[in-house]
């Protein structure tokens, strides 16, 4: 398949990194003194991670979290904690660093608005070609699969929908992607990543 493409966007979970909650939750209760129940009940549990990802301010965020957990919450304790819990796929991202020298690239991730701050420490070899170009749906008020959420993100990125390939480990916002007009499919590993970047000539 021979695409003229503009931008290949990525998802950051599970495509870039192997993302571990309990390795998060973990961390973030050794960090502040708390046991990883109790971070699990106020993070999660609690339905405060998807409001953040859904839209909800980051300082009112870190602040509820604070309160539910009776200690401060600092930016640099929250995103150690997502550090410590999203271990690189250095062999996708080295695919991904050659294919940036000739092509657009972008993460669109249901994720809160502090990991657009969070994501370059994490893969700081691709963090110039990301620059400005990290989408979380915490900022753009919708997330995947929502169709309106890839045009949304598209339209930031000034590429054309007929021409952005996305990926993503997961099939359900894959299809909200080809809904939208993007090209689309999943990857995982190294070797699926690969193979879909074959498909479109992206061979870097």
């Amino acid at each position: 398949m021979r695409v003229a493409l503009e931008c290949l966007l990525l998802d950051f979970d599970g495509v870039l990194v192997n993302y571990a909650r309990h390795l998060r939750v973990r961390h973030l209760a050794e960090a502040c003194g708390r046991t990883p129940a109790e971070v699990q009940a106020a993070l999660f549990d609690s339905g405060l991670e998807r409001r953040h990802d859904e839209g909800m301010d980051s300082g009112a965020y870190l602040q509820e979290l604070s309160a539910a957990l009776d200690t401060e919450i600092s930016v640099a304790q929250w995103q150690a904690a997502r550090i410590a819990a999203s271990p690189p796929q250095h062999s996708v991202i080295e695919r991904v660093q050659r294919i940036a020298c000739t092509l657009p690239i972008a993460i669109l991730t249901n994720n809160g608005a502090l990991m657009a701050e969070t994501i370059p420490q994490i893969l700081p070899g691709l963090a110039a070609s990301l620059e400005g170009r990290i989408l979380c749906s915490g900022a753009l008020g919708g997330r995947k699969p929502d169709p309106a959420v890839f045009l949304q993100a598209v339209e930031r990125l000034n590429a054309r929908p007929t021409h952005t390939l996305f990926v993503d480990d997961l099939f359900v916002n894959v299809r909200g992607a080809r809904q939208a007009g993007l090209h689309a499919d999943t990857a995982h590993d190294s070797r699926s990543f690969g193979k879909l970047m074959h498909r479109f000539g992206l061979d870097a």
